[in-house]
């Protein structure tokens, strides 16, 4: 375990050294995660997590809830201990070692990578569906541009962008709710449900709950980290958590498992069964700004990912660049924009969300057994917690769909045989 004053970068600057400069207060940052969160997940993961599922999307929900909350705790407990870019990078590298730090960059950079190509598509499919892909560019690009000009302006942006998706939401939840076709029966648990079906519709949902990775990716940006960060992640998550147990309850009464599983668009399909056809076009619209709010947030925590990782040289040390005026890694940003544009250009959202949330999950169970390794003095969670954190992780992650499963793992071996490759060539040449 490394002893290594935790604001301090292993070329010897200092975290303000490095051009960061810390503008995010607890608002803001919950505002932040909330854009992560409370964004286009809700629009696509329910479906796919019901056909998993069936009448078991409830417990799904909750049993992604609850490793959610494990990992929330953990990463707010690291992060006030290292108040630096990179996230769980950072904490497995200090608390576990290079590789582990290593192992969850690659895993987080990897799949919310994806994520972002997911997200842009998604605002794609939803404002054009004849020009998804260009569309989906053109928002890439727009993004990139108001990330490359200042945090502080993505942060008002992502406000405007939770406001929208909060809204929309609300007006899907009050529609069903006061439907003539509700029926509560449809809550009721069947004989379709199985353990395993409960638990892949976990780990789809879980690409929904992740967004509070953001908060903890830019705790070089928050102000007072050690107090702000604990009180904006639960804050993010729990608003979260009732927003989506909400949604999921309000599709269920007006659909049904079946009818929710079924649709490739199931919040238009509620509020046309809810007799209110009228709320199409504002949650499509909706639907777009959220995808733009999540994409926002994403390509933010990824370029801050990126920036750490390239600080120890994992990454071209080029891209650890921070921009003398806007004081934003723009290098990285650059780079993240560049590569999510020719996802968006030339895949298809299908599979993503399998995909990222293994990744995520990687991310997050090197979070707990990071958190594990803290001490009475600093403020370790309770041993449950982590404990409870990585055997979810391990567990959502080995029970997603196969193919997600095998590529996924695929992708994690692939990472780790390029670090073992330059650890060699390092110790052949001297380095």
């Amino acid at each position: 375990m490394s002893t290594r004053e935790p604001v301090v970068h292993p070329d010897g600057r200092s975290a303000s050294a490095a051009g960061l400069e810390r503008r995010l207060g607890v608002f803001d940052a919950v505002v932040i995660g909330l854009g992560s969160m409370v964004g286009a997940g809700i629009f696509v993961a329910l479906a796919p997590a019901a056909r998993a599922a069936g009448s078991g999307l409830l417990l799904g929900l909750a049993v992604a809830g609850v490793v959610a909350y494990c990992n929330a705790t953990s990463s707010a407990r690291l992060a006030a201990r290292y108040p630096e870019s990179g996230g769980t990078y950072v904490y497995g590298r200090e608390r576990l070692g290079a590789f582990w730090g290593y192992f969850a960059g690659w895993a987080f950079v990897v799949g919310k990578t994806a994520s972002c190509a997911a997200m842009a598509l998604t605002v794609g499919s939803y404002v054009w569906p004849d020009r998804a892909h260009a569309l989906a560019v053109a928002a890439v690009v727009a993004l990139t541009a108001v990330n490359y000009l200042g945090v502080r302006k993505a942060a008002w942006f992502t406000r405007a962008t939770v406001a929208v998706a909060l809204a929309v939401l609300a007006a899907v939840v009050v529609a069903c709710l006061t439907s003539d076709d509700v029926r509560s029966g449809r809550l009721d648990l069947g004989s379709d449900v199985s353990p395993t079906g409960v638990l892949q519709a976990a780990g789809l949902l879980f690409f929904a709950f992740a967004g509070y990775a953001r908060i903890t990716t830019l705790s070089e940006e928050v102000r007072d980290p050690a107090r702000t960060i604990p009180r904006a992640i639960p804050l993010a998550l729990g608003i979260t958590l009732v927003v989506y147990a909400a949604v999921a309850v309000s599709l269920l009464l007006v659909l049904g498992p079946a009818g929710l599983a079924a649709e490739s668009a199931p919040l238009d399909a509620a509020v046309q069964g809810a007799g209110a056809p009228g709320l199409v076009p504002v949650v499509r619209a909706g639907a777009a700004v959220a995808a733009l709010g999540s994409l926002l947030a994403l390509i933010l925590g990824v370029s801050r990912t990126t920036l750490a990782m390239s600080r120890d040289r994992h990454l071209p040390h080029a891209l650890s660049a921070v921009h003398p005026r806007f004081k934003v890694p723009h290098r990285a940003e650059l780079l993240v924009g560049a590569v999510v544009a020719v996802l968006a250009a030339t895949t298809d959202v299908r599979g993503a969300i399998g995909f990222s949330s293994f990744g995520v999950l990687a991310y997050y169970a090197v979070a707990n057994a990071a958190a594990w390794t803290l001490t009475r003095e600093e403020n370790r969670p309770p041993r449950v917690i982590p404990v409870l954190g990585l055997t979810g992780c391990l567990l959502l992650a080995c029970t997603l769909p196969a193919a997600s499963v095998a590529w996924g793992a695929a992708v994690l071996v692939a990472g780790s045989v390029i670090y073992a490759v330059r650890r060699v060539l390092a110790a052949r040449g001297g380095s």
